[in-house]
């Protein structure tokens, strides 16, 4: 796999996002944050996600959706249970999927991250195949960016957040993409 000069992975699916504007004039993507979703919580597959992503989500759908109506964010990167890979925002820009954050005193994480939500929930173990493309993803960008460090969104917003939760495997994760990273 491979990121272009534009911020776009070779086999992934773009369907972009309005959810994104520029990054700070100068800012380097250093960091990688994993996250999960899943919409209605819990539950996989469907369209809720990519919705929610492109601001198209019906709050009459689920009484879940009803708690996240109005909300906009987006990721750059959306890794299926089956492995299928989807773009939303090029990685050149910045993504609305950190929220109030911050990495070793920096604040500010959309400026210089890039995120990747795997479908899931923090309790349930992910897929092989999520790994495996979360691994050539991951290869990618460290490939491309200089990336210092892969965090979950636990790790930059606690207290806030859970994700990518006591599930994700970060050894195999690390093994996976050839760093020592845990």
């Amino acid at each position: 796999m491979n990121i272009d000069a534009e911020g776009l992975a070779d086999g992934a699916d773009y369907i972009p996002s309005p959810n994104q504007d520029e990054r700070p004039a100068g800012m380097a993507v250093e960091l990688l944050v994993i996250h999960n979703i899943s919409l209605p919580p819990g539950v996989f597959g469907g369209d809720a996600v990519i919705d929610l992503f492109l601001n198209r989500l019906d709050p009459r759908a689920h009484p879940y959706y009803e708690t996240i109506a109005g909300l906009r964010v987006s990721a750059h990167f959306f890794i299926r249970r089956d492995g299928a890979l989807l773009q939303f925002v090029p990685c050149t820009r910045r993504a609305w999927h950190a929220g109030q954050s911050s990495w070793r005193g920096r604040e500010r994480c959309n400026d210089f991250s890039v995120g990747i939500e795997l479908e899931g929930t923090d309790d349930l173990a992910f897929s092989d195949a999520q790994y495996e493309r979360l691994a050539a993803l991951a290869t990618a960008l460290y490939a491309r960016y200089p990336i210092t460090a892969s965090v979950g969104h636990s790790d930059i917003a606690p207290g806030r957040k859970t994700d990518p939760g006591p599930a994700f495997d970060w050894p195999r994760y690390s093994r996976e993409i050839g760093l020592n990273i845990v």
